[in-house]
């Protein structure tokens, strides 16, 4: 089995869930140099201020910082946070550009990660978070984690 075949996480932006709804989920390629791949494959990247636009027909990921590549060349590029252009279908530009257009929408970056030797990125719809959804997710979530202890401790003394 060839090493191609996996999928390794090379950055994931973990304030996403937090700060957003994520209502749908897109896969886009990316271009870069030769260089900024490299750099990408060493996990030099982070995409926590990263976001999505669409201009002219064409999806854009801005604040992406990719460091440089250490053994680079000349064409190492000298901007770590260019906007890089995103490969989507022409049919799924045009529905992401309806969507982001609505109020509160924004696309976010949530990982970065490599499939068959290519440099993915997976695009989130997402909706803004108000600071009391943000207590209402967290107040869910320790409720939830306090139940999985119960259950736990019950399953511990019942044997």
């Amino acid at each position: 089995m060839s090493k191609k075949s996996e999928n390794k996480v090379l950055a994931q932006n973990k304030k996403a869930s937090h700060d957003y709804f994520i209502e749908d989920t897109y896969e886009c390629g990316l271009v870069l140099t030769g260089t900024e791949i490299k750099s990408l494959r060493q996990g030099r990247a982070n995409i926590g201020d990263a976001f999505a636009t669409i201009r002219n027909g064409e999806a854009f990921v801005h604040n992406m910082h990719i460091s440089p590549f250490e053994q680079g060349n000349r064409h190492n590029p000298g901007d770590p946070t260019r906007a890089r252009k995103l490969l989507l279908r022409k049919a799924e530009i045009n529905k992401l550009f309806g969507l982001a257009k609505q109020e509160g929408y924004t696309l976010v970056p949530l990982k970065v990660y490599v499939r068959n030797g290519f440099a993915k990125l997976l695009l989130g719809l997402g909706k803004g978070k108000k600071q009391y959804d943000k207590r209402d997710t967290a107040a869910k979530r320790d409720a939830q984690r306090d139940i999985q202890r119960a259950l736990r401790e019950k399953q511990k003394i019942a044997r």
